[in-house]
């Protein structure tokens, strides 16, 4: 399985109400995050962080001054495939991901995602 043929299923998955707004998101993969990362989120080594949403939310921007850098969605391939028995559960579990990871980019609520059924 290449998981780079994962993610993309996955995002043609994602409702097109919420995919539009990857036109401008800049999707990584790393292996896993580093102890950095897990220190700047509050999560300890063995707790895993399947995405991060790294930039300026569209509510936090500013229309004077635009972001330096690109927005980015970064998953972590080794805690999404570890939590994943199968390709199939995998797919979902990284839309699941990037749509939560959106959601902090463009301020969807909690409450909003259950609805749409990202719990």
């Amino acid at each position: 399985m290449e998981f780079d043929r994962v993610v993309k299923r996955a995002i043609k998955r994602i409702p097109s109400e919420i995919r539009h707004h990857l036109r401008n998101i800049l999707i990584s993969v790393q292996k896993r995050p580093s102890k950095d990362v897990l220190e700047e989120v509050g999560l300890s080594y063995n707790e895993p962080l399947l995405g991060l949403y790294s930039g300026v939310s569209l509510k936090d921007r500013s229309s004077i001054s635009p972001p330096m850098y690109p927005d980015t969605i970064i998953l972590f391939q080794e805690p999404l495939e570890k939590m994943c028995d199968t390709v199939e559960e995998l797919e979902e579990q990284i839309e699941i991901t990037v749509v939560h990871e959106i959601a902090h980019f463009i301020g969807i609520s909690e409450e909003r995602l259950a609805d749409l059924g990202y719990e």
